[in-house]
């Protein structure tokens, strides 16, 4: 039998620690609860190991999530999910999927009523993982580095499980973007919103994950609940205790999405 192994890295342990609870169910109170810590040899992170019961298909044994607060911004997010995945692979237990996860903000909708746009509170599943300023300032405006000539600005999750996935929670379904500096203004939203008219949700850790995946051959996904709009700071209108909630609730669903998805190695994007 085989186990299907998940890592979901967040940023910090808030959104760890609803990831968990939602994987782990009802009994699963905050911080360790309903979880296994498991210590990596370096870089002084931990995982808390969610072991959920096997599906009924006697070739399968379960689902295992490891989930890892690895820190704020891109890099951070790079480090601890490279270290995480080098650390599986040496100890024979390899990764079959790695999963962003968190909370972020969230794009008003477009001047058409069927517009993109994620209100506080909705999750989204990201179909495009794009990082929004890997790029240099021009003259004429903001060039990616793909346009200069170097590596790459957009990973994309593998669709089957996409699809999935957003029929389980209910999610909208558009790109996210990975910035190392979030939005503060609305002329700044709006100039992103120009580039990426389909971008539903501004977060800073998802390309992070998705190039120490990739680095791997591993496939990734990322899952943000809303808990601001994007654009100008008003702490007063943030929902970060509503966006948990809708993370824990998104995450609930990953077991049996993934025990019904089929052979890990059909995740993976050709």
């Amino acid at each position: 039998m085989t186990v299907t192994r998940v890592l979901v890295v967040t940023a910090v342990a808030a959104e760890r620690d609803a990831v968990v609870a939602g994987v782990a169910g009802d009994g699963a109170a905050a911080g360790d609860g309903g979880a296994e810590i498991v210590a990596l040899p370096a870089g002084g992170y931990a995982l808390h190991r969610v072991r959920t019961a096997a599906p009924p298909a006697p070739e399968r044994a379960g689902v295992v999530l490891d989930v890892l607060a690895a820190g704020v911004g891109p890099a951070a997010a790079a480090a601890g999910t490279a270290t995480a995945l080098t650390a599986g692979t040496c100890a024979g237990a390899g990764y079959d999927l790695v999963i962003s996860a968190g909370i972020g903000g969230g794009f008003a909708p477009g001047p058409d009523a069927d517009g993109p746009g994620a209100a506080v509170g909705s999750t989204v599943v990201a179909d495009a993982i794009v990082a929004a300023d890997l790029g240099a300032e021009t003259p004429d405006g903001f060039l990616p580095v793909t346009e200069l000539g170097f590596g790459t600005v957009v990973h994309t999750p593998p669709p089957a499980l996409v699809r999935a996935l957003v029929a389980a929670t209910g999610a909208a379904c558009g790109p996210v973007l990975t910035a190392s500096t979030v939005t503060g203004s609305a002329e700044h939203a709006a100039r992103l919103a120009a580039r990426h008219p389909r971008a539903l949700v501004e977060a800073m850790e998802g390309f992070g994950v998705a190039e120490a995946a990739a680095a791997q051959g591993l496939p990734v996904l990322e899952i943000r609940t809303v808990s601001n709009p994007v654009g100008p700071r008003d702490r007063a209108a943030w929902r970060i205790g509503e966006a948990l909630g809708a993370l824990s609730a998104a995450c609930a669903a990953l077991p049996r999405v993934l025990a019904a998805a089929g052979a890990p190695t059909s995740w993976r994007t050709p």
